[in-house]
C-alpha cells in the first residue's frame, strides 16, 4: 500500500499550490499550518532546493471523530499535503493516505473514519 497518493500538474508551482488549496477547501479542509522547506533548509543549513511546501491540512468534522476513537491520534494529524516544483513548469501535489498512516494503530474504531478521508483525499488529487 502506498503512504500516499500524487499527480503531476503542468502548471508553474504557485498555481498548483492554489489550485490544491481551492480543491480542498471544496472537501471541507483548511489550512492550519505551512511548512516552506525551500525556506527552511536555505535558513538552517544554507543550502538550494527546488521549492517544496508542506501544506497541514485539517477536516475539523474528521478531526473530530477521530479524536473521539483515539486520544493520540494528534500525532498523525493534520493531513499533509505536498506542493513540490519539479522543473520545466510542472508541479507534483501528493497527499497523505490515511489508509497506510492507520494501519500502525491497533484501534478499529478508526478504519471506516480512515477509508472514508483516504476516499477524499484520493479524490482530490485526482480531480486536480
Amino acid at each position: 500500500m502506498e503512504y500516499y497518493f500524487s499527480t503531476i500538474l503542468e502548471c508553474s508551482f504557485e498555481a498548483a499550490e492554489a489550485k490544491a488549496l481551492a480543491a480542498l477547501k471544496e472537501k471541507g479542509f483548511g489550512l492550519i499550518s505551512e511548512i516552506d522547506m525551500r525556506q527552511k533548509l536555505n535558513e538552517k543549513l544554507g543550502v538550494e532546493i527546488r521549492s517544496y511546501k508542506i501544506l497541514g491540512m485539517c477536516n475539523p468534522g474528521f478531526a473530530y471523530k477521530a479524536l473521539q476513537a483515539e486520544e493520540k491520534i494528534g500525532t498523525m494529524l493534520p493531513c499533509n499535503v505536498l506542493v513540490i516544483d519539479k522543473g520545466n513548469g510542472t508541479t507534483e501535489i501528493a497527499a497523505v493516505n490515511p489508509m497506510a498512516s492507520m494501519m500502525a494503530i491497533q484501534n478499529p474504531a478508526l478504519g471506516e473514519l480512515a477509508n472514508e478521508v483516504t476516499e477524499v483525499l484520493r479524490k482530490f488529487v485526482e480531480g486536480l
